[in-house]
């Protein structure tokens, strides 16, 4: 037989000479060089253990000593045993005493009347595994908790069934100003209505995890109403074999306000461009051609009966490229910013879209868009939205029907534009650089863009944009 070649420090509690000389014998016969202390009373036993020098592999524990006997017994042992295992050895068959043990936190419970050497060593050795498991686990949750307590990032445990919190770090009660125990009472998307529209309400373990963040780009509420960018980050921790998630906040506020005010800045260059152009167009080069063709009308007496045929066709063409110039400046330089609303520009620009009357289009305004005063700059953004959705419908959609709608809800302006054409699959085909465009305009505001289309059922692009201090004027 292999006997273990380890060296196990074993503390044998027993005041029996014959049970002690019984249990010494086993632990020879299957350990090599078995380091074994013995102990008759509870006394005895205890200044053992109060040296800090001496350590333990297992501690074997008669449940009837001189001194101490019973549940008393176990419950101080466990006391002052740290983190060394605890193995019962008994006479009396009590299943209840057993059972109570175990969950005071002794390691196993061994009756002596069927003990033998095998089973003893295999009590021991699993002991010491499960215990030294046990170990690495506390460690290991002791290290998260440490970085989870310390971490400079707002950091919080939620319920995905529930989505209520159920941890949360010092870092997130100082961003979002919320206290611990506020936080703690808290939905998860508490955090993306904020403070003044936070509805108290429970959800099913469906619903809950159906809605469970798990990372992107979200915009969160302190408790003072102040919005703040951030970045999540998220993955599944289990605690007492239950899953839950842990989150990670990344406050990237003042990155998004970096990129935007760049990303406005390039377009405010641009429809500066346009505009410049379009004035020019519409001031200059079309004044040059109504001066051409008053000079050209000069020398229609002067013709013959043949000219006037090529006369008057000349000059029909001066008037088209007139009006086709105006119409361009007009695109480039919307009316709307000096002498009409935005429903004028949006009507004008259908108009323009539906010059050869192939589509049947309807455009609404919620009255109570035209009372509010929206800032230019979203105006003019709204209507280039829209003019790049016209364009593709135009190009790909093959439809008869375009419906404009604008509306104001929940203090967010809202701008859907739908059409009755072949429609496509958004998920195989890819964004051009259009709607990307599109996109990038609505997000400028705080906004977003959704496309919902699917083969043969037209298309519909939504743009919602919450109307705050930014970019009301």
């Amino acid at each position: 037989m292999i006997k273990d070649k380890r060296r196990l420090r074993i503390l044998v509690i027993e005041d029996n000479p014959g049970d002690y000389t019984l249990v010494h014998d086993f632990l020879n016969e299957q350990v090599a060089a078995p380091v074994i202390t013995h102990a008759v009373s509870f006394m005895q036993s205890s200044h053992i253990l109060s040296d800090e020098k001496t350590l333990f592999d297992a501690i074997l524990l008669d449940l009837s000593l001189p001194d101490k006997s019973g549940k008393q017994l176990v419950t101080e042992i466990l006391a002052i045993a740290a983190s060394c295992p605890v193995i019962i050895l008994t006479g009396f068959s009590d299943v209840e005493f057993s059972v109570t043990s175990i969950s005071l936190g002794v390691s196993d419970y061994l009756l002596k009347d069927d003990l033998n050497a095998q089973g003893l060593y295999k009590s021991i050795v699993y002991c010491m595994e499960r215990r030294k498991q046990l170990l690495e686990l506390k460690e290991s949750e002791k290290r998260y908790s440490s970085l989870f307590y310390l971490s400079p990032q707002p950091s919080w445990v939620y319920d995905p069934k529930t989505c209520r919190c159920l941890q949360v770090n010092k870092a997130a009660t100082d961003c979002y100003e919320y206290s611990e125990e506020e936080f703690l009472s808290m939905n998860i998307h508490d955090l993306t209505t904020g403070h003044k529209s936070r509805k108290k309400y429970a959800m099913s373990s469906e619903e809950g995890e159906a809605n469970c963040v798990l990372g992107g780009r979200h915009r969160h509420f302190k408790k003072t109403g102040e919005a703040v960018e951030v970045e999540i980050y998220s993955n599944a921790v289990f605690i007492n074999n239950i899953s839950y998630r842990s989150v990670v906040a990344i406050d990237i506020t003042e990155k998004i306000q970096h990129e935007r005010k760049i990303s406005r800045a390039i377009i405010k260059t641009q429809e500066d461009e346009r505009y410049e152009i379009g004035a020019e167009l519409h001031d200059n080069v079309c004044q040059i051609l109504a001066s051409s063709l008053m000079s050209f009308r000069l020398l229609k007496s002067s013709l013959e009966p043949a000219g006037i045929e090529l006369f008057n066709r000349s000059q029909d063409y001066i008037l088209l490229a007139t009006e086709e110039i105006r119409n361009l400046s007009h695109r480039l330089a919307p009316a709307f910013f000096i002498e009409s609303t935005m429903e004028e520009a949006f009507e004008r620009v259908l108009n323009d879209f539906n010059a050869d009357d192939k589509f049947t289009f309807a455009l609404y305004f919620d009255k109570t868009v035209t009372k509010t005063k929206i800032g230019m700059d979203l105006q003019l953004n709204l209507y280039r939205i829209l003019q790049e959705q016209l364009s593709n419908i135009l190009k790909y959609a093959g439809a008869s029907m375009v419906k404009v709608t604008v509306v104001i809800h929940n203090e967010k302006i809202k701008m859907s534009i739908t059409d009755d054409g072949i429609g496509f699959n958004t998920l195989t085909v890819k964004n051009g650089i259009g709607i990307a465009n599109m996109k990038r305009r609505a997000e400028l505001f705080f906004g977003k863009m959704e496309i919902n289309s699917s083969v043969g059922n037209g298309c519909e692009v939504s743009v919602e944009i919450p109307l705050n201090e930014n970019i009301i004027a």
